[in-house]
């Protein structure tokens, strides 16, 4: 459906912000600095650090406490024997994983592309893993470099998984942001795919970091958080998208994190069809909207909205056109690979 034809919800907030998904992660390897350097550069309000664990405590920056994807480990003989399977989440994952190295250990590996079939290899090899607390450093220059305030969205992932090898995150997370003057006053939005942690920064908060937000985010119907299948339970993410399960979240969280098709689904022929229900019930509930994930090469987008048949075929025009639609349908936010894109989106609105 065409963005026009699809009526137009005012937003919550007061303006709609752009999130740098991973950092400028169309443009460069996803979690490196050069890949926020970019997305600053190219107007992003926020950028998103998803955090895991060392072996030795610490908070770095990667997708998934996996990083045989997204880092040279595979080329390191001397690092072979660490390769193992574990149970993340309900499943069996292989390769090799944060937890089993130290700081020091994961800064001999650099990062790769996670993509390398549609967004190629050009700068892999160029750049390390990088901590939570070099983020923040680099953030608050660049801030003042270029005169004003970026964003930080923190992504605490597989939180039941790592306090279960005692590496929580949550106490150190907010530790790390109160003792930076930076993230003492930018504005902060905690997220999560589960649920007890928000609960209990929610209750961690109470009467101070007032500028700290958080943030539920939303898998697909069909999937349950993490904590949720750890205790057996059978709280899944229809539930909560319902509007009884967003009240719910309202009592503990600022906003959630839908899939961009929880919010326009795909008709028949891969055509963007009418918006469901979920940012009108979210709205009513008080919550914003942030959605996932705008990324521009074809690959991703609506077939309706292809340009050529090649998937890698970056698509400024029809990412646009998929952002714009979920504009008229009223998101507060919205998470992209490609932050210049969600700017032209914005543009004149």
């Amino acid at each position: 459906m065409p963005a026009a034809a699809i009526a137009r919800e005012k937003p919550l907030a007061a303006r709609v912000l752009v999130i740098a998904h991973r950092g400028a992660s169309a443009l460069r390897p996803e979690h490196t600095l050069a890949a926020y350097a970019k997305a600053i550069a190219d107007g992003a309000d926020f950028i998103e650090p998803d955090l895991v664990m060392t072996k030795d405590g610490v908070m770095v920056a990667r997708h998934e406490n996996e990083i045989g994807d997204t880092t040279d480990v595979a080329t390191h003989p001397e690092l072979a024997a660490r390769r193992t399977g574990k149970l993340i989440d309900g499943q069996l994952v292989s390769g090799w994983f944060s937890e089993d190295f130290t700081l020091a250990e994961l800064k001999r590996l650099r990062a790769r592309e996670r993509l390398p079939q549609l967004r190629g290899t050009q700068y892999d090899g160029q750049f390390p893993v990088v901590t939570l607390e070099e983020i923040i450093d680099f953030v608050a220059a660049e801030s003042a470099a270029c005169g004003r305030v970026i964003g930080i969205v923190p992504e605490i992932k597989h939180a039941t998984y790592f306090r279960a090898q005692g590496l929580a995150m949550e106490d150190k997370l907010l530790g790390t942001l109160a003792s930076h003057c930076y993230t003492r006053t930018a504005p902060v939005e905690i997220q999560s795919f589960e649920v007890d942690n928000l609960k209990y920064l929610r209750r961690q908060l109470a009467g101070r970091h007032t500028h700290i937000r958080l943030l539920q985010l939303l898998g697909d119907a069909g999937q349950q958080p993490g904590d949720a299948i750890a205790a057996g339970c059978g709280l899944d993410y229809a539930q909560m998208m319902t509007p009884g399960g967003l009240r719910g979240i309202a009592a503990y969280a600022d906003a959630i994190g839908p899939n961009v098709r929880a919010i326009i689904p795909l008709g028949a022929g891969g055509t963007l069809a009418a918006p469901t229900s979920l940012v009108r019930d979210a709205h009513a509930a008080g919550l914003e909207v942030h959605a996932y994930t705008f990324r521009p090469e074809n690959h991703f987008l609506p077939r309706s909205l292809w340009r050529g048949d090649d998937p890698r075929t970056v698509n400024a025009g029809g990412s646009v056109a998929e952002i714009r639609a979920c504009l008229d349908a009223g998101i507060d936010a919205f998470f992209t690979d490609h932050p210049a894109i969600g700017r032209q989106a914005l543009a004149g609105r």
